[in-house]
């Protein structure tokens, strides 16, 4: 019987009748090439992204400094102040564009820690609640969610940047920081689903990445705009699929 990059046995030969993945297909890309398309924020490790197009070659926008603004060089005082003028490896160890941390890649790695006081945690549960709401609205995989009969609470630390959620899948290279597809999985949630991102001064956003079922907060019924980042704190319920939610809570 084939069986899929995932794991799965399928009694189809051409593509997995758990996950859908192709069998057979190319190797997956290595998940260290996995960047996120600048354009329209697909999972893509390639020259040209596979659902925009978008040519990663392209040189980005220029910035046009402010009028009134003095390059850092013309400050000693600031110039002083720089952590290579102390040690000149701490500016060849830095990321070569502007604004410190790329933010098309996605992170497997904890970032440096910005003097944040506290940390995030995200706490995964199976939500009844959420569960009902996506069952009265009929949404795209209503009739085949089920709600699980147990389902461990998860906690992941916020230790980083960038925190992809939604589901391992090696044949697509996707690798998740916070990963769905644990069983029992929640067949709603798409592979590439969301993006919780922090940045440096410790505020959080989560951006749906053109999932199938989309992402909701607190309750509502209406998914956020796709591809549009929406800021998310203490407190916070961030709904996927169809029974998911993770709660946002801060520690000291």
């Amino acid at each position: 019987m084939p069986m899929c990059a995932d794991g799965h046995q399928s009694l189809s030969t051409d593509y997995c009748d758990v996950c859908g993945s192709a069998l057979g297909g190319a190797p997956a890309p290595d998940p260290a090439d996995l960047r996120l398309c600048p354009h329209c924020h697909a999972p893509t490790s390639g020259r040209f992204c596979e659902g925009c197009g978008h040519d990663s070659a392209l040189p980005p926008p220029s910035v046009t400094p402010r009028a009134g603004d003095r390059p850092a060089s013309a400050d000693p005082t600031r110039a002083s102040m720089r952590p290579e003028s102390a040690d000149p490896s701490w500016a060849s160890a830095q990321p070569d564009h502007q604004g410190g941390f790329d933010a098309t890649l996605i992170a497997t790695g904890a970032a440096p820690d910005s003097g944040r006081s506290r940390l995030w945690v995200a706490r995964i549960f199976a939500d009844r609640e959420f569960y009902a709401r996506v069952q009265a609205r009929k949404g795209p995989d209503a009739e085949r969610v089920e709600f699980p009969d147990f389902y461990p609470e998860r906690r992941i630390i916020l230790r980083g940047n960038q925190f992809l959620i939604g589901k391992r899948s090696a044949s697509q290279g996707i690798v998740p920081e916070i990963d769905l597809g644990i069983a029992p999985a929640d067949i709603g949630v798409s592979r590439a689903h969301a993006m919780i991102q922090v940045d440096r001064g410790g505020a959080l956003t989560i951006t749906d990445l053109g999932s199938t079922n989309g992402t909701s907060l607190d309750g509502a019924e209406t998914p956020i705009t796709p591809q549009q980042a929406v800021a998310v704190g203490e407190g916070s319920r961030i709904h996927v699929g169809g029974w998911t939610t993770i709660a946002i809570t801060a520690e000291p």
